[in-house]
């Protein structure tokens, strides 16, 4: 083994940063930026379709902590490209005590499915878990529609449990895409009639389905476009489809947590030097939200302009191109609305609302960075 790679799988002691992290976890739900893998253990273990239909076969590897996590300057030795964000693997060494600390290590990096079968005492053939994992890290982030979707677009179906959208956010999402493409539908139908409204419904499932099928159709030709470039541009139309809904119900908790991070009560002594960095990332974190809030707001901004032309004006270029350009707009997009997503949900998830955010400085600090680091490096793309 690599000197590397054991100090990667090197038993993680306190006061190290991982093991404060993995504590904090511990009291964390799923987000857009962690997949919490353990309490999804301990509430749907014994649902049968948890052990039917398990994200992952390996049952270690089935009760991991997955992160994605912004690369720091130390981590980018362990690639041999570059890249800004890698999903972190955090196998704890205890599943009943975080705070003797994990394994962990990246998807993608050197000698990584090495270090996975070593953690996971799996030396038997992991093909599935492996091809999993792949597919998780292509995606920007963890928002449970969009885990879901890709998932089940390659073939893999896992048990509802492990999405934390809900059958009521299901049906409101796709309410609210029935409203946002109503006119696209009666533009596609223009030729044999306005679609009723059961139609309309089944257009609606088509699109938000896993598979793009014959119910297309109309909306390809409209588009002139062909195989993999229309099935990919979907499922990232999809995406911002998801993000825009998600974003309806975002935009007030974020406003909420910038507010409240600025009235944290932070208990214990602090050097001079933890003093100002935790007074100076506030106003960062307060002043990041509101950057981050208009960039966000300027790239579904290109999907809307491109929509508009498409029904206002008929002219269906500006939106096929933007289909052509929707995979990596998607990616951008998605990294920055999964920061503000775990801001927020992160924060209401440790301080429940109407209980006032107290913690000791040690927790602060690690909580300011995660922010501060999430919505620094987001800003910078």
């Amino acid at each position: 083994m690599t000197l590397s790679a054991r100090r990667k799988l090197a038993p993680v002691r306190k006061p190290d940063r991982l093991t404060r992290s993995l504590r904090a976890l511990e009291r964390t739900a799923s987000t857009s930026r962690v997949l919490n893998l353990l309490a999804i253990a301990a509430d749907s273990s014994q649902r049968p379709e948890y052990s039917q239909h398990p994200l992952f076969r390996n049952r270690i590897l089935n009760n991991a902590l997955i992160v994605k996590h912004r690369l720091r300057s130390d981590d980018l030795f362990l690639f041999d490209e570059a890249r800004p964000t890698a999903t972190k693997i955090i196998i704890p060494f205890e599943r009943s005590d975080l705070s003797l600390g994990g394994q962990s290590f990246f998807v993608g990096q050197r000698g990584w499915i090495d270090l996975l079968r070593e953690a996971c005492n799996d030396p038997s053939d992991m093909t599935r878990d492996l091809a999993t994992l792949r597919m998780i890290d292509m995606l920007p982030s963890l928002d449970p529609f969009l885990l879901r979707e890709h998932l089940r677009r390659h073939g893999m179906i896992v048990a509802p449990c492990y999405f934390a959208l809900s059958p009521g956010d299901l049906e409101q999402m796709q309410g609210f895409v029935a409203v946002e493409i109503s006119r696209l539908i009666d533009l596609a139908y223009r030729d044999s009639g306005r679609v009723n409204g059961a139609a309309a419904a089944r257009l609606v499932e088509a699109l938000l389905s896993t598979d793009v099928d014959e119910r297309l159709e109309p909306l390809r030709e409209t588009l002139v476009l062909e195989g993999e470039s229309f099935k990919e541009g979907v499922f990232s139309w999809k995406g911002f489809l998801y993000y825009k809904w998600m974003l309806t119900r975002l935009w007030p908790q974020l406003t909420a947590t910038a507010g409240e991070i600025g009235q944290m009560i932070i208990t214990g002594a602090r050097e001079a030097e933890t003093a100002r960095y935790v007074d100076d990332a506030r106003k960062r974190l307060q002043q990041g939200v509101v950057l981050e809030r208009a960039a966000v707001l300027r790239t579904i901004k290109v999907y809307d302009d491109a929509f508009e032309d498409l029904i206002d004006n008929g002219k269906p270029q500006a939106f096929r191109e933007f289909l052509l350009r929707a995979p990596d707009m998607f990616l951008s997009l998605g990294e920055k609305v999964g920061v503000i997503s775990h801001i927020a949900s992160f924060w209401r998830y440790r301080f429940p609302e109407g209980q006032p955010a107290i913690v000791d400085v040690e927790e602060a600090v690690d909580i300011l960075q995660d922010f501060d680091s999430g919505l620094s490096a987001s800003l910078a793309i």
